[in-house]
């Protein structure tokens, strides 16, 4: 498996557990509304649109680093 194709995956399954404790924290503000602050719903939006979009940033650059490196691997890989 490539280093590319390793990146995607991990990535999709950070941002898919994010997704699932935004999902988990969005609804327990929802069901306890007594026990949260009034502008719970709107910090918790922002906090996680926020690490969400930076580690998909983040993965992005990741991707290129990861492909330079699979060429050089396979470049290496040919010379030998």
């Amino acid at each position: 498996m490539s280093k590319k194709a390793r990146l995607i995956l991990v990535l999709a399954i950070i941002e898919a557990s994010l997704a699932g404790l935004w999902w988990y924290l969005a609804r327990y503000g929802i069901q306890n509304p007594d026990r949260v602050a009034a502008n719970f719903q709107e910090v918790v939006g922002q906090t996680m649109g926020m690490a969400m979009g930076a580690l998909l940033g983040l993965g992005v650059i990741l991707f290129f680093v990861a492909a330079r490196n699979d060429r050089r691997a396979l470049q290496d890989k040919g010379q030998r």
